[in-house]
């Protein structure tokens, strides 16, 4: 992988294991930056920062990534080109695409970081991106009904602030962008519907091998259509979207609850707790993906080992080796803790020394760095 400006890098280049590799650095040095890079590269964004232009290295007016990858023994290079003021542009094999939906889920990637605190601390927004994000790659028609959900839900909330403004309401007008809503709403909540259903059990097995079966976990999909049809919710909030001039009821409210021993994890679990949730949730949507797709993706794992305890890691590790999760990515301040980590494990690794903006790559090794 080949980066050009971005980020907090010039220009870097990075010759991958296909098994694990460990960076190591010191906190900004740029560790979560090379994982975010490959992120880019497979699901056309930044897992960190989603507006482009902001992922270029400051004073510059472009970023670059290039990379190779090994996919059914064949090599197949994928481009990611970000300029200031212009369209992003991607390329499989130099060839340009028309459409960056047609890119996702060729390259499969799963990133487990801190930043996943979100799914649990923050609005339903962040969960449903979280799981339509997993859907999205191996379902192409799901994919393309929650593009097209978001655009009408755009042009119908338009429509109700400008009928707002003006002081009337036209449901003739409304019933239009309704058919479409509700076409592809359903969809939505059967997809989602039927992937939790399958998905729940594959994570409880991660989360009862992380926590050495001690806590009970689950996972809730909620929704206003399970209690009403589409049409009858719109219907009934007829004078709620008038007032308030927005879509008040639909699939774009739905969320996941996140429980431990029958409660919010947010507010009955430990950091620890909420830590290997988090981690049990990622290696589900990990072996989700290779079921769906019959494709590794690239495990992503950034600073992981903190709140962990000496225990979780230890079989975090092992299950990583022993279940052959293909090409894993590790970040850490701490080549000590690396070090030992690989070495009780007996688990062979490429390390990877990052400071000031500057990759120096070491040899394969089990033992200490």
């Amino acid at each position: 992988m080949s980066l050009i400006n971005f980020k907090n890098y010039k220009q870097a280049d990075v010759s991958l294991s296909p098994d694990i590799n460990c960076f190591i650095g010191p906190n900004g040095a740029g560790k979560t930056n090379i994982l975010d890079a490959i992120y880019y590269l497979s699901m056309c964004k930044s897992y960190l920062n989603p507006i482009d232009s902001q992922n270029i290295l400051f004073d510059e007016s472009f970023f670059v990534i290039q990379s190779t990858w090994n996919k059914d023994n064949v090599q197949e290079t994928v481009y990611c080109g970000v300029k200031k003021g212009q369209k992003k542009v991607f390329k499989k094999n130099k060839v340009t695409y028309e459409k960056l939906a047609d890119h996702i889920g060729l390259f499969p990637a799963v990133m487990i970081s801190p930043y996943d605190r979100n799914l649990i601390l923050e609005g339903s927004e962040v969960r449903r991106k979280w799981m339509d994000g997993i859907i999205a790659q191996f379902d192409r028609d799901f994919l393309q009904d929650l593009i097209k959900y978001g655009k009408v839900l755009s042009q119908r909330n338009a429509l109700l602030k400008n009928m707002g403004s003006y002081g009337f309401f036209d449901q003739e007008s409304i019933s239009v962008w309704d058919e479409q809503l509700v076409a592809c709403g359903n969809n939505i909540h059967k997809a989602r519907k039927r992937v939790v259903e399958e998905f729940i059990p594959i994570f409880q097995k991660y989360y009862q091998w992380l926590s050495d079966n001690k806590e009970e976990v689950s996972l809730e999909y909620r929704s206003q259509l399970f209690d009403h049809s589409f049409e009858d919710l719109l219907e009934g909030a007829k004078r709620s979207d008038q007032r308030k001039q927005y879509t008040t009821v639909g699939t774009h409210k739905d969320d996941f609850i996140f429980t431990i021993k029958g409660h919010p994890i947010k507010k009955f679990g430990s950091q620890g707790q909420q830590k290997s949730y988090l981690i049990a949730l990622r290696l589900a949507q990990y072996e989700w993906l290779l079921s769906r797709l019959n494709r590794k993706p690239v495990l992503l794992l950034d600073d992981i080992f903190d709140k962990l305890d000496n225990g979780r890691v230890e079989r975090l590790m092992q299950m990583v080796s022993d279940q052959d999760f293909g090409q894993v990515l590790i970040t850490d301040t701490d080549k000590e803790r690396i070090a030992t980590i690989f070495e009780n494990n007996q688990i062979e690794y490429k390390a990877f020394h990052i400071d000031e903006n500057t990759i120096v790559e070491s040899e394969t090794k089990i033992a200490a760095i």
